[in-house]
């Protein structure tokens, strides 16, 4: 379909306010939070609601155009990075709440509602929603699930797959399904709701999410504990763990993430070589219990100060501080590449020390911030683009700390999704016979692979042939690839 055609289409979908076309307004789109790499998409289109994103897929299906969903733009991984002469769609205004249902602990929401939402919209009852990523105040459910994002308290409370119940999902071919069991703990047959929730938009776009909502505990208990080094809250960290406490979050961050943190939003923390968050929740005497043998494990590991939050005031800026990080660094650093590996917490000394090797090697500072609970590390790699070659170390050295990670028995991801960032590294993980099996999924989902294409595999892979519009592959059309 020529792009003028297309245009028109898509207005008579959406109307001209709809559809975004013109290249200097299209360059807003050209990268998600990952912002090393760009591509200008052909089209954004901004749907309203379940039923215009069904017929934008359904016309991209007819047409043989690929297509991406975007929510917030907030994803660490490419994994919004648009598709050239592909279809970006941008989904924050289908952002209504649906249905709030506090007997059976469940809300019903659309893709554009940001995290945070859902919590103030239960908050008067009692309950809120529990997996929380640092850009909770602007991610959105959709991408959220897309991801499986985690958050600091995903210790306790685990990812975004266990808290979405239900969906209903626009598929690639534009045909609408129903997956999980919405109100009921478990659907009977294959968990296709598990194999959606983190499939980074390949499988189709949820319109319709159904989520479960956690009573708000009766008590919490917050702390922030300095340290000489890392190793000493690392100490800490497997101490705790290895009492059989799971605290809702432990959170660590290095000496440089605290540097520019205090630039930032003036927490007044400790000048440490490292600090922890760790928060307990729960019932009032167990969180007493526990709080006051987390204190002792702090100061066996040698602690230098320990801080309890007195009040809710003094604890949201303890969070504050942690979730500041990310944005923080452009106190310190013009630029920043972020990673997201996962290692056994018992592996954590050996890592950072390797980090830091690394950081020599390649003269670039890494700051590190990390959910330390659960093994979760965010080193990020600082340089200054106008520096010629700097970003190109900098992806390098980024590469080679998620090496690190799979040499000590971790993964290449622990919630930013593999996206087209990380694609490169799957082979270092995964046997082209694993690799051939996700495609299998893939395929039984979107044959045509016009959903997000390009992303999660290092190689494009066939799934048969292409009648109609499909006698060229989606990415052959868009330019990824040349030729199977």
């Amino acid at each position: 379909m020529e792009r003028s055609r297309l245009i028109r289409a898509m207005e008579g979908i959406l109307g001209a306010e709809g559809v975004i076309h013109e290249h200097e307004q299209l360059r807003t789109y050209e990268c998600d939070g990952l912002m090393n790499y760009r591509v200008i998409p052909d089209l954004v289109v901004l749907p309203e609601t379940g039923e215009h994103v069904q017929r934008i897929v359904r016309l991209c299906y007819d047409e043989g155009i690929p297509f991406v969903a975007r929510g917030s733009g907030t994803g660490l991984s490419g994994g919004a990075l648009p598709v050239k002469s592909g279809v970006l769609i941008v989904l924050t205004r289908v952002r209504k709440i649906l249905e709030v249902d506090i007997p059976n602990q469940r809300i019903v929401v659309e893709p554009g509602v940001v995290n945070i939402w859902v919590s103030q919209e239960v908050a008067d009852e009692g309950y809120y929603y529990a997996p929380d990523p640092a850009s909770q105040i602007v991610s959105s459910i959709g991408g959220n699930l897309a991801e499986n994002s985690g958050g600091v308290h995903c210790l306790k409370y685990g990812f975004t797959t266990n808290h979405v119940m239900g969906a209903e999902v626009v598929l690639p071919d534009g045909s609408v399904t129903h997956l999980g069991g919405g109100r009921t703990p478990d659907a009977p047959g294959y968990d296709l709701l598990g194999a959606f929730v983190g499939s980074e938009g390949t499988l189709g776009i949820a319109t319709r999410i159904t989520l479960r909502l956690v009573r708000t505990p009766e008590s919490v208990q917050t702390l922030l504990a300095a340290f000489e080094d890392t190793e000493g809250a690392g100490g800490a960290v497997s101490g705790i763990i290895g009492e059989g406490i799971i605290p809702a979050a432990i959170e660590m961050m290095d000496q440089l993430t605290i540097e520019a943190v205090e630039a930032a939003v003036h927490p007044g923390l400790p000048d440490a070589g490292a600090v922890l968050v760790i928060e307990l929740d729960g019932p009032e005497a167990e969180v007493e219990e526990q709080f006051g043998r987390v204190m002792e494990i702090c100061e066996e590991n040698e602690a230098t100060e320990i801080r309890v939050a007195e009040d809710d005031a003094e604890r949201a800026l303890f969070w504050k501080a942690r979730k500041a990080a990310f944005g923080a660094m452009g106190r310190i650093s013009n630029d920043y590449y972020v990673q997201d590996g996962v290692i056994p917490r018992t592996e954590l000394p050996s890592v950072l020390k390797r980090i830091s090797e690394l950081s020599e090697e390649y003269k670039l500072r890494v700051a590190n911030v990390f959910h330390a609970g659960d093994g979760n590390l965010h080193p990020l790699v600082l340089y200054n683009n106008a520096t010629e070659g700097e970003a190109e170390r900098a992806e390098e050295l980024a590469g080679e700390i998620v090496f690190a990670c799979l040499d000590h028995g971790g993964s290449l991801t622990g919630e930013h999704g593999i996206g087209h960032d990380k694609k490169k590294y799957m082979p270092k993980m995964f046997t082209d016979d694993d690799m051939n099996v996700m495609q299998l999924l893939r395929c039984a989902f979107d044959p045509h692979q016009i959903s997000n294409p390009g992303k999660i595999f290092p190689t494009p892979r066939l799934c048969g042939e292409r009648p109609g519009p499909f006698h060229m592959h989606p990415l052959q059309k868009a330019g990824i690839v040349e030729q199977f």
